[in-house]
């Protein structure tokens, strides 16, 4: 009886539903789920926040313990070197070559013909061998391919030394008579294992998923969650059920699968994205000293936090001592007073020393010392200048990534040696912390203003 391998996309589809928006911790245990119940591999969507998503991704990569970690690059050689940096700790890394091969799309999104686009395949895929042994090759909407230039795209794949190449039905309308006829050609043309990522638009994806099995498929590929996609819950059940009349079966862990991804749907947050209703809301914000308690409350709502009664009072006290003097504030003042008077926490750590290189040649470098406990500890980090990388310097030093929310510089006194003040709005478990520090070195009021924000947090979880 074959063994059917099975790709888990669940942290792809989820990154493509913008009703949803997951948080560090949340993108870590989806992988880690998917690890325990037994896939064999797990992508991770595309590279969109370089920084951000460069230390989600390595962390991810630390953590996964069994399963291939794949990721996918884009149209450029120069995507491939980001993207190998955040997976080349994994301890069995995939690079993933996705390019379409329909005309459509070739030429809607990449305005190429077909010469061009195996030229590309060729291309992408020798420089991914240069980081990593293995390589796969993903035709995207290969359901609407032309049959012969598909066959020609796999076979240049092959040649180039691909250890996969994947179909995926992204139009979602294909049969499953259809799609399985087309596995079972590209099936004569190579001989590298043949994946398949099919569509439940029409809702026939375990359909699609039993035909193309049958005609040799090697792979699926399905989600834990996620709209028109095989369900891993779905595809399993069935092949338990019905596995033996294809000779082939699903190995995962049954006995878990169920009860891991519950649990993981109940933690995720669905959250919509601003829509400009809320942004023009935010943009409205201006109180004075006639506002009332009731108008302050209802904008920090407004800004995305929960505060409680105490700290709004402080934050009212705040505004209207601010407003005796200059007559109103908008949003960004208002949220500098929030960072300056809301939820005022001990210091669990202390900002120390700051070292800090920079030019427009070369990756800044910097070095920040924090005390706490009376411990000095210290982080050394680069990044895309000076604050980037004296931030990243901070999560060496507390071991922990939080995502940056939002982060304002601006001159509170005039001249040459003007104070700056900095804001920085961290989010963690769906809340926001904001920190307010000032300085006269502008890197050192970000720093203190992260600090101020992190400390927030430490107190709160205490």
């Amino acid at each position: 009886m074959r063994t059917i391998n099975v790709t888990d996309v669940t942290l792809k589809k989820l990154s493509e539903d913008r009703t949803i928006s997951l948080l560090f911790r949340e993108k870590s245990a989806i992988a880690n789920c998917a690890d325990a119940i037994g896939v064999d591999a797990i992508e991770l969507p595309i590279i969109k926040n370089l920084r951000e998503d460069t230390i989600i991704y390595k962390t991810i990569a630390q953590n996964v313990q069994n399963a291939v970690l794949a990721i996918p690059v884009g149209f450029n050689k120069e995507d491939i070197a980001a993207a190998w940096e955040c997976i080349k700790d994994a301890k069995k890394p995939r690079i993933q070559v996705e390019l379409p091969v329909s005309t459509i799309q070739m030429e809607y999104t990449y305005h190429v013909k077909q010469g061009v686009m195996l030229e590309k395949i060729s291309e992408l895929i020798k420089e991914a061998k240069t980081y990593c042994a293995d390589v796969e090759f993903s035709a995207l909407d290969a359901t609407r391919a032309d049959i012969q230039f598909l066959i020609d795209a796999v076979k240049e794949a092959e040649a180039n030394g691909v250890s996969i190449v994947t179909l995926c039905d992204d139009a979602g309308v294909s049969t499953p008579e259809q799609i399985a006829d087309l596995v079972a050609k590209i099936k004569e043309a190579v001989n590298v294992p043949v994946y398949v990522q099919v569509s439940d638009r029409i809702n026939m994806g375990v359909a699609s998923a039993i035909a193309v099995i049958s005609k040799g498929a090697d792979g699926i590929k399905c989600a834990m969650a996620g709209k028109d996609i095989l369900l891993t819950g779905e595809i399993s059940d069935t092949m338990s059920a019905c596995g033996s009349q294809i000779d082939a079966a699903i190995e995962l862990n049954t006995t878990k699968i169920h009860t891991s991804i519950d649990d993981l749907l109940s933690n995720i947050k669905h959250e919509s994205y601003e829509n400009e209703e809320n942004v023009s809301k935010k943009k409205k914000i201006l109180l004075d000293s006639d506002s009332s308690m009731a108008q302050v409350a209802e904008a920090t709502q407004i800004l995305g936090y929960e505060l409680s009664d105490s700290d709004i009072g402080n934050v009212y006290k705040a505004l209207i001592q601010v407003c005796e003097k200059r007559g109103a504030v908008s949003s960004k003042e208002f949220e500098a007073l929030i960072a300056s008077s809301a939820m005022q926490a001990p210091s669990t750590y202390h900002f120390e020393t700051y070292t800090t290189t920079s030019s427009n040649v070369a990756s800044s470098m910097s070095q920040v010392t924090l005390k706490c406990n009376d411990e000095i500890i210290c982080g050394v980090s680069e990044g895309d200048g000076p604050i980037d990388s004296a931030f990243r310097a901070i999560e060496q030093c507390i071991g922990h990534h939080y995502e940056l929310d939002d982060f304002q510089v601006q001159s509170v006194t005039e001249g040459k040696e003007a104070l700056g003040s900095a804001l920085v709005r961290l989010r963690n478990n769906g809340k926001l912390y904001s920190g307010n520090g000032t300085s006269t070195d502008i890197i050192a009021a970000s720093i203190r203003a992260y600090v101020n924000a992190l400390n927030k947090i430490v107190f709160e979880e205490a």
